[in-house]
């Protein structure tokens, strides 16, 4: 159970910024001693992935901010977020940490089940998020994409730091970024349904006054 926590939380966690959780992943298995990744993951660690990883994360922290340039991104982003959270889910959920001792029996018949619904929650998450930026910038005329995406880096770090050191803290982060993720999109259809209604009766609106023009006319008759 607390595997499938670690997991999910990292999952999240990359379907907010796909290279939060990948690089502190590597850093704690580079740096902490009681964090050690399964051998088919201990890639993460090294010296080139790292740098590569590092270089990626503040590029997507910086292209997030950017009004416009944050919707490119995530298109972009739509496959990897997934990626990563499979590779999340997969290198979490498997290694040993401080709240974790023994990770061997977790999905060791079938590796691939990790990876899979790493993807699944990653992709949830995402699109969720990539709607909600959408409405927000659509409403804010993209004022709002620096404050939104602060927020993201900062539930996508507190998510994945919580995973591999308490994962208890972790389920309480995860609970609240369900609700929050809820919220935004009970909100963007709450503002979709506004805006439907707002042109409907701006076209009732100019039939009847067509209409009304019409009669006027033929009631003058020709002049």
């Amino acid at each position: 159970m607390i595997e499938f926590l670690i997991g999910s939380s990292l999952a999240a966690s990359a379907g907010l910024n796909a290279w939060m959780p990948l690089f502190l992943l590597g850093l704690a298995d580079r740096f902490v001693p009681a964090v050690q990744l399964p051998t088919g993951w201990s890639w993460l660690s090294g010296d080139v992935t790292l740098w590569i990883i590092g270089a990626l994360l503040v590029l997507e922290i910086v292209a997030d901010k950017i009004p416009a340039l944050d919707s490119v991104n995530d298109i972009v982003q739509s496959v990897l977020r997934p990626a990563s959270g499979g590779i999340a889910f997969g290198a979490g959920a498997g290694a040993q940490t401080i709240a974790v001792e023994d990770p061997s029996a977790f999905f060791t018949d079938n590796a691939w089940v990790p990876v899979v619904i790493g993807v699944a929650i990653a992709l949830a998450v995402h699109v969720v998020k990539a709607l909600g930026r959408v409405a927000a910038n659509a409403v804010t005329g993209g004022l709002a994409a620096p404050a939104l995406s602060t927020a993201e880096d900062g539930a996508s770090f507190l998510l994945a730091v919580a995973a591999i050191v308490v994962p208890i803290l972790a389920l309480v982060l995860l609970v609240g970024l369900i609700i929050a993720l809820i919220l935004m999109a009970q909100r963007r259809r709450a503002r979709s349904r506004a805006a439907r209604a707002a042109v409907s009766a701006t076209r009732a609106h100019l039939l009847t006054t067509a209409t009304r023009f019409r009669r006027r006319r033929r009631l003058s008759g020709p002049s």
